[in-house]
């Protein structure tokens, strides 16, 4: 517990997006593997930072965690959003992509901002041109196989997604 704050630093653009987000009125809801107590640190040292959602839900606030649908499901409730369609989980890892599919929800994994690469802001600057395109290449694949309708390398990449998902669902598509 006594270290959490020293890895609470936002990614890169994640204020700046959210603030986009809610101009669209969209809800923001957040899901973790964090416990409570873990994550009422978290969330005070993400709002010192500028980021809070308006809904989190932990694993230890369901019954079963990721790939679960569970945490996706509380979320929507808490947040008054359905169906279920209209909601898009975005995650940086597989058990994220597969539990926003297990939930019915469009999905959106990130690749080099997540858990898939695996690296600090730093440590990516730090690779050769070869490394890095390996592993990004390497996430892209892995988020893509687990079923991600859309995988891009940060959340500053996600709203063309959105837009396409807003296209598709006048279409009469579904996840």
């Amino acid at each position: 517990m006594a270290c959490l704050a020293d890895y609470a630093d936002l990614i890169p653009g994640t204020v700046e997006m959210v603030e986009t987000f809610r101009k669209r009125n969209l809800k923001i809801g957040s899901t973790t593997g964090y416990t409570g107590e873990m994550m009422d640190l978290l969330l005070a040292e993400a709002a010192k930072r500028g980021y809070e959602p308006d809904s989190t839900v932990c694993a230890t606030d369901v019954p079963a965690a990721r790939p679960a649908p569970w945490m996706c499901l509380e979320n929507a409730k808490r947040l008054g959003v359905y169906p279920m369609e209209s909601v898009v989980k975005i995650g940086d890892t597989l058990p994220d992509v597969e539990e926003g599919l297990n939930a019915g929800m469009w999905t959106i994994g990130l690749t080099k901002t997540g858990n898939e690469i695996g690296l600090s802001e730093h440590e990516i600057k730090d690779l050769s041109q070869v490394d890095y395109d390996l592993r990004i290449a390497r996430a892209y694949q892995r988020l893509g196989q687990s079923g991600a309708h859309y995988v891009v390398d940060s959340i500053t990449d996600v709203l063309p997604c959105l837009d396409d998902i807003e296209l598709r669902l006048a279409r009469g598509e579904q996840p």
